[in-house]
């Protein structure tokens, strides 16, 4: 064979085999990226194909699909109760995707997700009948919040303490995600996304706020876990008025006339004196006091519930002055309702910690387990007689303190309230708190619950904890223990 021959053979075998190695690449790995591609139109033809499968609660769907008209789309999701259980579902919609449960479990509710198939359908890519999403959530928990939050800016998340189940998730105003499950919703989306009062946000999970004095419980726990205080009903060294250290500021009281000069912590919570408080966070430094913070769940940023919520914050690099105003729940201390009710549940679950969670099981048709989570993964957050004292004291502020509006008749309730500043100077009206536990000694049967109140027709001067978000923890406390 001639030489130019010879060299022309192999040039043509090496471009042979360059179209083979880029073909092989293209099929096995851009393929792939291309077939997940969310912008590929057959992902959202294969989603909705079929009825897609359902979110759980309490053994009934609250989720459905329906036929649709033409197209190449042939169902489209539907909610039952969709303004009730919006902050736990999220939407399916088949024009803006999908969030929260709808999106994590996305492919067990269409039936793409390969655990859903036998090793014959998977060489196929035959599509398989959808899996269901069994949630924790109790209906009337759910209901309770909703309906006693009613027309408020806000939200409430109640948990069994000892499994971590999250029996109720709530956060108003709320939406239908009904109204934007199909491709031709643009009005209803644009009305939602350009809603002042933001809908489509769960504020349970992922709108972090100041807490306010709801985390004084916080302070109190690192002043009894760090011997500071031996009990709670051993007096502080706590000045009244308190300066804040390196300035002429006098941090006030809200009831001037409460017992707060060097007043016990049991003192301190029931009429919520700000002096005690700042003037711990101070004794303390800001180290310890964050990391008494981050072992009930501050500063986590991968808190899955499965549903990621947004971390709550406990601030580092402060002056004494800044680390005072944090042992009240103000400087850049922020907290999502998910977050107080955990500190309440720790509390109430002798110091322990039970990991929250949503979704109890993920099953496919048959009911078959493709998926579990655990309840009672718990951790040691403070010691048994640092939540014991804790208890009792909380148990002061709903029996004689700034809490009244939780008790419940013939149950053991704690709680703490909360009134956090809101805008520059405290312009805008400020933001009620309320974090609770109850138990039912009778039954066994415990709950821990917060909420926060955004905003309310209420005027600035009936703003608080007691009048706004006790009674809404009250309803959903007195169903979790029905």
């Amino acid at each position: 064979m001639n030489k130019t021959i010879r060299r022309a053979s192999v040039f043509a075998l090496l471009l042979v085999l360059a179209v083979m190695l880029r073909a092989t690449w293209v099929q096995a790995y851009e393929g792939r990226a291309l077939a997940d591609d969310k912008k590929n139109r057959r992902n959202t033809i294969a989603q909705y194909a079929q009825p897609l499968g359902d979110i759980i609660v309490a053994g009934s769907p609250v989720t459905g699909s329906q036929r649709t008209e033409g197209g190449d789309l042939a169902y489209k999701r539907s909610y039952t109760d969709g303004e009730l259980y919006a902050a736990v579902t999220g939407y399916s919609s088949q024009a803006y995707g999908t969030t929260q449960l709808e999106g994590i479990y996305g492919d067990v509710l269409d039936g793409t997700d390969t655990r859903l198939k036998n090793p014959v359908d998977a060489l196929s890519r035959k599509q398989q009948e959808p899996g269901d999403v069994i949630t924790t959530i109790d209906p009337a928990v759910q209901k309770a919040g909703f309906e006693a939050l009613g027309n408020k800016k806000g939200a409430a998340v109640a948990i069994d303490p000892k499994t971590g189940r999250i029996l109720g998730m709530v956060s108003t105003p709320s939406y239908d995600p009904s109204k934007i499950a199909g491709l031709t919703d643009g009005n209803e989306w644009r009305e939602l996304t350009e809603d002042a009062d933001k809908p489509l946000v769960n504020r349970a999970l992922r709108q972090p706020l100041p807490p306010g004095s709801t985390f004084k419980l916080v302070v109190a726990a690192a002043a009894l876990e760090n011997g500071l205080y031996p009990d709670v009903d051993t007096p502080t060294k706590s000045p009244d008025p308190y300066t804040l250290p390196g300035t002429r500021t006098v941090l006030k009281n809200e009831n001037a006339s409460a017992p707060c000069e060097n007043a016990t912590l049991r003192t301190a919570l029931q009429y919520s004196c700000n002096n005690v408080f700042a003037k711990l966070a101070v004794d303390l430094g800001q180290d310890e006091v964050r990391a008494t913070a981050e072992k009930f769940g501050f500063n986590d940023k991968e808190q899955d519930v499965p549903v990621r919520a947004y971390a709550s914050g406990y601030p580092s690099s402060m002056d004494e002055a800044q680390t005072a105003l944090s042992g009240i729940g103000q400087f850049d201390v922020t907290a999502t309702p998910l977050q107080m009710a955990m500190v309440s549940a720790a509390i109430a679950n002798d110091g322990l910690m039970a990991s929250p969670h949503m979704v109890s099981e993920v099953v496919d048709a048959d009911g078959d387990t493709l998926q579990s989570y655990e309840d009672g993964d718990t951790r040691r957050v403070v010691s048994s007689e640092t939540a014991a004292q804790l208890r009792s004291a909380m148990r002061t502020v709903v029996d004689d303190g700034t809490g009244t509006n939780a008790a419940i008749d013939g149950a053991e309730v704690g709680g703490k309230t909360g009134t956090a500043q809101h805008g520059e100077n405290n312009s805008k009206t400020p933001y009620a708190w309320f974090t609770s536990y109850a138990e039912d000694k009778a039954t066994g049967k415990e709950v821990a619950v917060a909420v926060v109140i955004e905003d309310s027709a209420a005027a600035r001067s009936e703003v608080s904890g007691n009048g706004l978000a006790a009674p809404v923890a009250q309803k959903m406390m007195r169903a979790a223990l029905k």
